[in-house]
């Protein structure tokens, strides 16, 4: 069955009071001109890709502020480059096809098309279904200003209800669109150790008090993702709140959904007690996030030379072993300076063994990150790397108002937040989106760049 079969059932219905004769098919746009950069043809007469969104990274920068047009979906899907891309993909993909089945080609080039086609297949499909898609809005926009002219006000409304519908299918197909043309991070799948430690204020225990709402958030995000979350180290404030604990958060696409995570929040609010009358303002505070990913295999070598183990009595919550034994472990890595703790199990050995994993993990992120700074362009990551300094989202309990200042979004109602479920969710689908629209526009500039530099 056709896509959107729906509105030609409901054109029918309405043939009797709409003439079609004045519609027209949607042109389409010319090829690229440089066919030959994006994909370029091997001399036995099989494409092999040359795209750079392959290799694109995320690189959000602050400054770019020209870019919040595009901050949407369906907004980069309207801009010519992105028409040529995706024309461009839509004729290779043709061709594969065809080279697939004329049979003229030996073992190892069928491969190589295979993997290609199957590749290309699904943009080509969700490329030709936002076309189909826009098309049928044109028709209904025509048949809504007829319906208008002739005062058709119960068909009328039915013809918009039916374009709203489209137009939500389009968005879902554009974002679906986006999805499959950015190549999926290397560690997306993998599992995370997320750290919170609380800041300084200005006034009163806010830091601790947030710092512990925001762990529990993650908490109850992971809970509601279907995750596991294993705390391995906690250590409470003196009333209530607390300083600093980490967590391993295993799952499906971990990472994918909380490396925008790591940075420094803000929260804004007055105490809601223990202050005197004078200190009853506004206090700013913040705490910092620190998400490292954790891939099944990290092969990081520890020298136990370089390695000063203490023991200690655990001081958060844990069971009768709390403050009775020396379980808890902390070991500094003298080469870095790296300390890591754990605290949560009972034995002691257990406790090493987590502390050293911890480790090796953010010894994997110092060479991860190394790696990433080599690599960049010009422009500076913001997201995506441990730009821990930088502040990305600010809790403003006195407004009732959560900001992300990377992409300028607003979300109302703190409490909905920090419950960790569908409003967090969705605030964190917004910087997916927005991310895989940086990935393709960033692309699309480095595409043009060389276009015009080739002449």
């Amino acid at each position: 069955m056709k896509p959107f079969q729906s509105v030609c059932l409901f054109k029918s219905l309405l043939a009797s009071c709409y003439c079609h004769g004045h519609l027209h098919s949607c042109l389409l746009f010319p090829v690229a001109k440089k066919i030959s950069y994006m994909v370029g043809r091997h001399s036995h007469g099989f494409w092999r890709p040359k795209s750079l969104l392959d290799t694109a990274r995320f690189t959000l920068s602050l400054s770019d502020r020209h870019r919040k047009k595009h901050q949407d979906s369906r907004a980069l899907w309207k801009h010519e480059a992105v028409q040529k891309y995706l024309e461009t993909l839509s004729k290779e993909y043709e061709e594969v096809s065809h080279l697939l089945n004329a049979g003229s080609i030996n073992e190892f080039e069928q491969r190589t098309l295979r993997r290609r086609c199957a590749n290309l297949s699904p943009i080509a499909a969700a490329f030709q279904q936002i076309k189909e898609a826009e098309r049928e809005v044109q028709e209904l926009e025509a048949m809504c200003r007829e319906l208008d002219r002739r005062d058709e006000k119960q068909l009328l409304e039915l013809a918009l209800e039916e374009k709203e519908t489209l137009d939500k299918n389009i968005n879902v197909l554009c974002r679906k669109l986006f999805q499959l043309l950015v190549p999926e991070g290397k560690y997306d799948r993998s599992h995370v150790i997320l750290e919170v430690t609380a800041g300084r204020t200005t006034g009163g225990d806010i830091c601790q008090q947030f710092t512990k709402e925001i762990f529990e958030m993650y908490q109850n995000y992971a809970d509601y993702k279907h995750w596991t979350f294993d705390i391995v180290n906690y250590v409470p404030a003196e009333i209530g709140g607390l300083h600093h604990a980490a967590a391993h958060i295993s799952g499906g696409d971990v990472y994918r959904h909380l490396k925008y995570e790591g940075g420094t929040h803000r929260v804004q609010r007055i105490p809601e007690t223990g202050m005197s009358s004078r200190m009853q303002r506004i206090h700013t505070g913040t705490m910092s996030v620190i998400v490292l990913p954790q891939p099944k295999e990290v092969d990081v070598k520890v020298d136990p030379k370089d390695l000063r183990i203490d023991t200690f009595r655990a001081k958060g919550a844990g069971g009768q072993h709390v403050n009775k034994t020396d379980s808890a472990v902390r070991i500094l890595h003298l080469p870095t300076g790296l300390t890591v703790e754990c605290q949560q199990e009972r034995s002691q050995q257990v406790n090493k063994e987590i502390a050293l994993q911890t480790l090796r993990a953010k010894l994997y992120q110092q060479i991860v990150e190394k790696q990433l700074n080599q690599e960049q362009s010009s422009r500076k990551l913001q997201l995506g790397t441990r730009a821990q300094a930088e502040r990305i989202r600010t809790y403003n309990f006195t407004q009732d108002r959560v900001t992300d200042h990377r992409i300028s979004y607003d979300a109302r109602s703190i409490k909905e937040i920090l419950s960790g479920k569908e409003a967090l969710d969705k605030l964190i689908n917004r910087l997916l989106e927005f991310a895989e629209i940086e990935a393709v526009t960033e692309y699309l500039e480095n595409l043009q760049a060389l276009e015009g530099g080739g002449g």
